[in-house]
């Protein structure tokens, strides 16, 4: 059964740092394109970043770029979401996807991507 499994959201203050995981079972992930979302209560689901592993080249969103870095362990299976200098702004669920292709232009579109966790909650507040 292919799955995608995400950990490691909770409540952090202003200025506070979390790792997300992100777990696959079912495939491996160093074939395709791992990206990360999130969506805020009433906003539309937005593009965080994209990791391509054939050629180990990451796009980040302008809004986290300098702040949040993805990372993978090939052994586990497993993609990181490494986020620093957390912002009342970055509150929303954070979903990874995998998608059969490298990233491309079109990476922070949810169709690229035919793999879905459940999600994690993260939550920037004092």
């Amino acid at each position: 059964q292919v799955q995608l499994v995400e950990s490691g959201g909770g409540l952090v203050q202003p200025g506070g740092s979390l790792r997300l995981s992100c777990a696959a079972s079912g495939f491996t992930l160093d074939y395709d394109a791992i990206a990360w979302f999130r969506q805020a209560p009433g906003k539309e689901r937005e593009g965080v970043s994209c990791f391509s592993h054939s050629d180990s080249v990451t796009f980040y969103a302008d809004s986290v770029k300098g702040r949040f870095t993805v990372s993978t362990d090939n052994a586990k299976n497993t993609v990181y979401l490494q986020m620093n200098s957390l912002k009342p702004e970055d509150t929303a669920v954070y979903y990874c996807a995998a998608g059969g292709s490298d990233c491309g232009l079109g990476w922070r579109r949810s169709a690229e991507y035919d793999y879905w966790g459940q999600g994690t909650q993260v939550t920037v507040s004092s």
